[in-house]
Parts: C-alpha cells; structure tokens; sequence
C-alpha cells in the first residue's frame, strides 16, 4: 500500500462528505501493520487464487487502506482492479445489503412485524408446521426449510420456480434449530415484496443504494456496465463465461432478482454501506434506517447469528479477533464484508476467486485471506482495550502449501458379491464382440464351493451365464450399486 498517498489525500472527501481518507495514524492504527494486508492478498492472486481483489478498511468514519491488486481476469489485456469502478458479484453479500437492509427499512415503518406469519404477506407459503413459520425465523435461518434445492436441473420458469420454492416441505420443526437457507432467504426477499407493495431491485435501488450514493450498486446490471464487472465461470443450465449474469444458478432460474443473490457491487459503495451501518443507520446526513432497528437487527439474536447477518465471533470467514458486537457476511463468489462497533471499523474484501482459478484449493486460498485481511486489520488497531497478541509472520497465508496439495485418489468400493478377480473377469467379458461370446457355446462346469480362490483365477475363461442361471439373492447382489 502506498501510504505516501494516504498522506497525501488525507482530509480529502471520497465517497460523500460522510467518509474521508485519512492516514491511520491520525485514526488510531498502524500503517506498517495495514501493510501486511498488500501480501497477504498478493500471495492469493500468485498462488492462482483469483486474478485479483479490491479491499477497503475504515475506521472511525476514515477510509485508512484502500487498495486493488491484479486485474478483472487472468487474460493478458484484461482491465485493472479499481476499488470504485471494478463490480463484483456480491452472491450471498445480497441476504444482508439487501433483502436483510430492506426488511429494516420495511420494520421501521411499521409495514413489517417480524413475528408476524409469513404466510401473512406470502399466502401460499401455508398449512402444517408452514402456519408457525414468522418473518423472524426467515431472518435467523430457523424456518424448517432445507439449504437449498436445484431448481436449475427443471428447466423451469421464473414463476414456476417460484412456486417450487414455495410449496417445499419444512425439513424440521420452526424455531427448534438452524439450518443456513438459501430458500430461507428467497422467501424473506418475497416476503418484502409483498410488504414493500414492489420489486426488491426497484425498492432496493429507491430506498437505499440511491440515498446512498451507491451508483455501482444493483440486480442484472445493464450491458453497458459488462468492461467493468469481473466475470466470473460457466455455471449450468448456462455454457457460457459469465460477467454480469447472477453466478448462482437458482438465481439465474428464479429470474436473478431474489432475496438469497444476485446483487452485483464495487467495494467503494459497500465502504459506504458499511459505514452507514456503524453509524447506526444514517451516511452523510440522510437516514436510512432508525438507530433502534439497526440495534435490534445488529445484536446477538442467537449463538451465531444476528437477525440476517452472521456474528463475527467464531465465524470462518471472519478471521480470530473482531469483537463480541461484530457482524458481517460472506459470499461464495469470494466477497466479504465485517463489521466491528467496537473498534468502530469495517473490512470489506471483493474477489471473483470463482474465475478460472489456477491452485488445486481456490477454496483455502480465499478462506485463508479472508481471515488474515480481517486478523491484519483487527492487529492495526492501537487501542490497548484491543491489543492482539500476534506475530506478523503467523497469517494463514504465510504457511499456504495446502493451497496446492494434491486430492487423493481413492479406488471407490463397490459391492458386487464377487472376487476381484471375478468382477475384473466379468468387466473384461462384458466387453467381448457378440460375435466372439457367440462361439463359446459349452458352458463349463460349475465351481465348487471350496474352491472360491481357484474359481476368481479361472473367471477370465467362464462363459456368459445362460438363461437358466439363478437370480443373484438380494443379500449377495451380482449388479453395480453405482449410479450412473
């Protein structure tokens, strides 16, 4: 990072009048430690992790590290990263910038009451166990309903989709566990809609993104937009690369506005974002959502999660050291976003580390630095009320050889009821020309009993069994239990 710069554009507005640049120093953090941040993230992109990343980190109402590593792709002519400019497929990032941040909004007017039934504002979201599912349980991922489901494979409308999602069966009871839910959060984004009286995208953008000054910020970003999104990989139902179209295939078939993905963003407008959430509601003198709501949605609701976000304390994604109060999400393309009341900073990391990625374990790669970018940010504070005990050379990414380890290859078992040998026999004669299995006409004679290891040596040799032969038993079937 070139701190000379910070220096140089201290005090300068960036984003609004709301958030500044600053030099760390001037907001109470190191700038030799906000270093370890520029190889951390570099080490990802040589490793083949992803081509490159956008990472902003704020605090107390200063942007005091904002940096882009490598470029959009891997292709030689592709553009740069640029933290303002450069969008990214923000994948599940959208269950908290949006469909979560629009119930807020929808709460404090008083047209969503969060123990309310869904079926209050999705009427065919009823019956059974389906009657005890609230608004509230959507938000904690305590519906019943299962993670998810490939609706991709049916080939189905939009509004079939829909009514596929809809009509899905509770897996377990409402309220008596949590299972994180794509569709969960489908029909929360459903459930706004019907509130809001309009479409997420459109009550999204006039209620939030646009007050905010968040002009990258949005669902099926136009065409025009395509030289600055960073693409990401060919996903099915569709044989194409991707770049601008929803990386989720649930997604794409449910129309790619829903409640679960879909929002496309720059790491600029979730600075900004993310500071309007630490200051409990309100960026630069527009209010979006009331200090209380923010509150209530903010605070511990359960062991692991807020009301739509996830609590950073014991989370994967949000490295070792925010503090109790701390929340944030993550998303499976590679983006990130955590924010820290006590410290009063954010970190907000974009990658499209789904593109083509060049490591055996893209997976590690962007797990690891995300922990360390927040860890790294997390030890740049100076306060002595969050003094981590640290060492500089102890990131995940310093110690990166199992980005690289090979996966084992391992021989699937299958039963057959046959030797090895035998079942090597069997595959070598099922293989035979009709016409050379037509020419052993006279079948040997069967094999004792006692005699099972000479019977697998002489397999190779035995004719195709006749007509006549025994059905295998059920409890020693002949046939593959493989599914091809």
């Amino acid at each position: 990072m070139n701190i000379a710069l910070l220096l140089a554009t201290a005090l300068l507005v960036l984003h609004g009048d709301g958030l500044r640049v600053r030099a760390p120093a001037e907001v109470g953090m190191s700038p030799e430690r906000l270093e370890y941040i520029d190889r951390i993230v570099r080490r990802g992109i040589t490793a083949g992790g992803y081509p490159g990343a956008a990472v902003i980190i704020g605090r107390r109402s200063s942007v005091v590290y904002e940096q882009a590593f490598g470029k959009l792709s891997w292709s030689a002519t592709s553009s740069a990263v640029s933290t303002d400019e450069s969008i990214y497929d923000l994948a599940s990032l959208t269950k908290v910038v949006g469909t979560t941040t629009a119930a807020m909004v929808l709460f404090d007017e008083g047209k969503l009451r969060l123990d309310a039934p869904v079926s209050t504002y999705v009427p065919g979201f009823s019956g059974g166990l389906k009657d005890l599912v609230t608004v509230r349980m959507l938000l904690l991922h305590q519906s019943g309903l299962p993670a998810g489901r490939e609706l991709w494979r049916k080939h189905l409308s939009h509004d079939s989709a829909k009514q596929l999602v809809i009509s899905t069966k509770l897996q377990y009871k409402p309220g008596a566990g949590t299972v994180y839910s794509d569709l969960g959060a489908d029909m929360l984004g459903w459930v706004v809609e019907s509130a809001a009286g309009e479409p997420l995208d459109r009550f999204l953008h006039d209620r939030v993104f646009q007050p905010l000054g968040m002009r990258n910020t949005g669902f099926t970003p136009a065409d025009s937009l395509r030289y600055r999104i960073a693409p990401t990989e060919v996903r099915p139902p569709r044989g194409y690369p991707l770049r601008g179209e929803v990386h989720d295939e649930n997604a794409f078939t449910l129309g790619g506005v829903v409640g679960h993905a879909g929002l496309f963003g720059s790491a600029g407008d979730l600075a900004v974002f993310a500071q309007m959430m630490l200051n409990r509601g309100e960026y630069d003198g527009v209010r979006i959502i009331a200090d209380s709501t923010v509150q209530l949605f903010t605070a511990r609701a359960s062991k692991t999660r807020t009301l739509g976000w996830e609590a950073a304390d014991g989370h994967h994604g949000a490295g070792d050291y925010l503090g109790e109060r701390a929340f944030g999400h993550t998303g499976y393309t590679g983006t990130s976003l955590w924010i820290d009341p006590d410290r009063e900073m954010f970190v907000v990391l974009l990658t499209n580390r789904v593109h083509a990625a060049r490591v055996r374990r893209p997976s590690l790669v962007i797990a690891d630095v995300r922990q360390d970018v927040t860890d790294a940010a997390a030890l740049a504070v100076l306060d002595e009320r969050f003094a981590i005990a640290m060492l500089p050379e102890s990131f995940r990414a310093d110690r990166a050889e199992h980005w690289n380890r090979p996966f084992r290859s391992r021989a699937r078992r299958v039963t057959t009821g046959m030797s090895a040998a035998a079942r090597a026999a069997a595959v070598k004669k099922a293989t035979t020309s009709k016409a050379a299995a037509a020419k052993k006409k006279t079948p040997k004679a069967p094999v004792s009993a006692t005699s099972k290891s000479s019977a697998a040596s002489k397999a190779s040799a035995a004719p195709k069994p006749s007509a006549a032969s025994p059905k295998p038993s059920k409890a020693n079937p002949s046939k593959s239990l493989v599914k091809r």
